[in-house]
């Protein structure tokens, strides 16, 4: 198990570099958007992220909903800067 992990682990991170740089191109060096390239990107970003939780048996989807809850709970009104600014303590049980 560990060896696969530091394999996701690495992988994700790898990754999401790639993802992030063809963002930080489109943003500062006037790149066209290449859709397909983000996709695959992202799909890698995705593989990798999956294989952790799997090793964990957690599912994405139960993942995402999840989250989805906990950020409900927390903008019970939708994104906030002050809110997010001075929250007290976190609410997501860590």
């Amino acid at each position: 198990m560990a060896e696969r992990l530091k394999n996701y682990a690495l992988g994700l991170i790898g990754e999401t570099g790639e993802l992030v740089d063809i963002i930080k191109k489109v943003l500062y060096h006037d790149h066209p958007v290449n859709k397909e390239k983000i996709r695959e990107e992202a799909g890698d970003v995705l593989w990798y992220l999956t294989g952790i939780l799997r090793e964990f048996d957690i599912d994405l989807e139960g993942t995402m909903a999840f989250n989805i809850e906990k950020l409900k709970r927390r903008y019970p009104e939708g994104f906030d800067v002050e809110r997010s600014r001075n929250r007290e303590a976190p609410d997501d049980g860590w």
